[in-house]
């Protein structure tokens, strides 16, 4: 695992945005429950989370989803337009679409979204080798949210399920 895109530099959450460091970016928009837009070495990005699958809401072939909407308004409340994250890869920098595979924490008070989204049942764990560095952890917080019946798990029968 490393802490950034560019392994020399250490990471700290406590940089003013004037010294955004190379594991650093700016969040442009929430484009749903498990994917960001940010603004990261001077060039937009689209982010896709890694370890998570929150519900559809605006995939142009998937109906909207069990607490979908909710995913979304969540992501987008924990990280809304100009906030600054810190991001970690894992084996893989990109998937197959473009876009950044990146474990992200918010850096004024490095909360690891990833985890969080799974641990309030806005978003289930999913794996795709070779990038599960993480994985204990956010299986640890799957297992959390589903016993308390947090989000989805509380109002969904489960993951991928319609809206009705």
């Amino acid at each position: 695992m490393v802490c950034l895109l560019q392994p020399t530099v250490g990471c700290r959450a406590d940089r003013s945005r004037a010294d955004l460091g190379p594991d650093h970016a700016t969040v442009i928009e929430v484009v749903d429950g498990d994917t960001i837009d940010v603004e990261l070495h001077g060039r937009r990005e689209r982010v896709r989370l890694l370890g998570i699958d929150a519900p559809e809401s605006v995939h142009p072939s998937v109906p909207v989803q069990c607490f979908g909407p909710e995913a979304s308004a969540g992501l987008t409340n924990a990280l809304p337009p100009s906030s600054v994250i810190r991001v970690e890869r894992d084996a893989e920098t990109r998937d197959r679409y473009g876009r950044l595979l990146l474990y992200v924490y918010r850096a004024e008070d490095n909360l690891f979204v990833n985890r969080w989204l799974v641990r309030t049942g806005l978003a289930d764990t999913s794996f795709y080798q070779p990038n599960t560095a993480l994985a204990p952890q956010l299986t640890e917080a799957r297992t959390r949210a589903r016993i308390e019946r947090a989000g989805l798990w509380g109002h969904c029968d489960g993951p991928d399920q319609p809206l009705e």
